[in-house]
């Protein structure tokens, strides 16, 4: 998708307030509306107008938008970074994730956050309502997911202060994560989402699980990959090798006569769970370098060892 700056389409700061997002919406709009402009393009631009307003004018998603658009110049090709809304929280419990690379970005804002609630309206009409569901994404490390952790993590929520300008409130709380969570679980937490009115319960916040890249391991739901170096002789001869885990580490015998990239399952050493994901091994061989005289004279003697063409079959 292309960026396309909001403020720019309106003809705004960044620092605008509510009052003045709504104000210019209503000039522009009221302009390039094909019932009154019959010139070429008004139509178009005032699609454009509607969807900058659908945006800034809700504080949640204006507040996604800023933190997502920092990096882009207006009309550059544009992709959400991974984990963009990270410490976010939002009303309603979420959606799922989908590929945006067909959307437009309004398309991708109504997808996250969906319509507004009408707590506010509620207020007005019921003396005893429940509170709003809230929810956010939390990045949480791979070895968490194996042994379970106590973690205290940062949300800001964006509200709307007195001048009509966004700010973000922060707060921390104080969450377990439980063994065996995986990526894209979401975890509950009763009473921790919006206030109820009157003597209503509050709502629960429900944290969604995401894990940070990791150095060594990827992540398939359940299931871990890791690469593991492996020298020559290894590949040629066999060997007893330890393999890291994300907890811990496991033996594992290699084959005299394996292959680069010949892959192994170590059952039920992935995350665990009911059942537990698998840890797949895939072998990478790693050649000494010829650094030094005695080196070279190995290959050498290698090389007038074996009758061996490593491109006998490349040309067909």
């Amino acid at each position: 998708m292309k960026y396309k700056d909001y403020y720019e389409t309106l003809g705004l700061e960044r620092s605008a307030t509510e009052s003045d997002i709504k104000t210019a919406y209503r000039k522009l709009a009221r302009k390039h509306h094909p019932d009154v402009n019959k010139q070429a393009g008004a139509e178009e631009r005032f699609k454009e107008v509607g969807e900058a307003y659908q945006v800034l004018k809700d504080p949640e998603k204006r507040a996604a938008y800023d933190r997502m658009g920092s990096n882009w110049q207006n009309g550059q090709d544009f992709q959400p970074p991974p984990d963009w809304n990270e410490g976010f929280e939002f009303h309603g419990r979420g959606r799922e994730s989908h590929s945006h690379s067909n959307a437009d970005l309004g398309d991708l804002f109504a997808e996250m956050f969906g319509q507004a609630a009408a707590h506010g309206h509620a207020r007005q009409r019921e003396i005893h309502v429940p509170g709003e569901d809230h929810h956010a994404k939390v990045v949480i490390a791979l070895e968490d997911a194996y042994r379970g952790a106590q973690r205290t993590i940062s949300l800001k929520m964006p509200v709307v202060d007195e001048t009509g300008h966004v700010s973000l409130q922060a707060r921390t709380l104080n969450v377990s994560i439980p063994k065996g969570v995986a990526a894209g679980q979401r975890l509950r937490l009763t009473g921790q989402g919006g206030a109820g009115i009157g003597q209503a319960p509050a709502g629960d916040l429900y944290l969604e699980i995401a894990f940070q890249e990791h150095a060594r391991f990827r992540v398939d739901g359940r299931d871990v990959s890791i690469d593991l170096p492996v020298a020559p002789w290894e590949m040629a001869l066999g060997a007893q090798v330890t393999v890291p885990t994300p907890d811990s580490s496991a033996d594992m015998k290699i084959p005299a006569g394996s292959t680069n990239g010949r892959r192994f399952r170590l059952k039920g050493k992935g995350i665990p769970g009911n059942p537990a994901g698998d840890l797949y091994v895939i072998l990478t061989i790693v050649l000494p370098p010829a650094d030094s005289e005695s080196a070279k004279a190995a290959y050498e003697t290698m090389r007038q060892a074996f009758d061996f063409d490593p491109r006998a079959h490349f040309y067909g």
